[in-house]
């Protein structure tokens, strides 16, 4: 019997770590914390939990395939609660990928956009975080172009997302192992 045949506890629908595995490296020194893994999921959203070893600010330094058939043109970074993103000359925000980036004023989502990522190619991206809590987890949310939609229907349809946000998907929650460092 595996653990999801026991009576009650299956989170399948929900909950995905045995195929895609994302894993993080806090330094606790530099307050960095350094994140790897894939994405496969189409029609979903990502949520990822991590556990740090103390609340307090943190740069995050993610790196993702996209192991996916379609070219990712945008992805939304949305926190919880007790989690929001640190902007101006004290915090990083960038992408390799996308030239260009959107917080909006409650520093709760942010959005990567002017570039792409194609199937088998991997994103980084770097920001700061601002965690009240230890288990902070935020979303992550892609946008594909139509493969029917002219450059400025996708234009157009980038424009909106990164204005009103990508509407909410259903989620797949990971939690993602932390070693600790430092």
């Amino acid at each position: 019997m595996s653990e999801l045949d026991i009576p009650g506890l299956d989170v399948s629908s929900r909950v995905r770590a045995r195929d895609i595995q994302m894993a993080a490296v806090a330094d606790v020194r530099r307050r960095v914390l350094m994140i790897s893994g894939a994405v496969d999921a189409l029609d979903h959203d990502v949520a990822m939990s991590l556990y740090l070893p103390e609340p307090g600010r943190w740069q995050v330094i993610k790196s993702e395939t996209n192991l996916t058939d379609q070219t990712w043109v945008a992805m939304q970074v949305t926190c919880d609660d007790d989690t929001h993103f640190i902007d101006g000359e004290d915090g990083m925000i960038m992408s390799r990928q996308f030239a260009r980036t959107f917080l909006t004023p409650d520093q709760r989502r942010l959005t990567f956009h002017d570039g792409e990522v194609r199937p088998g190619e991997s994103m980084l991206k770097v920001f700061d975080l601002e965690c009240t809590t230890r288990r902070p987890t935020y979303a992550h949310a892609r946008y594909s172009a139509s493969p029917t939609d002219s450059p400025e229907q996708t234009a157009e349809a980038v424009r909106r997302l990164v204005a009103d946000g990508i509407a909410q998907r259903p989620v797949i929650e990971m939690i993602v192992p932390v070693t600790v460092i430092g």
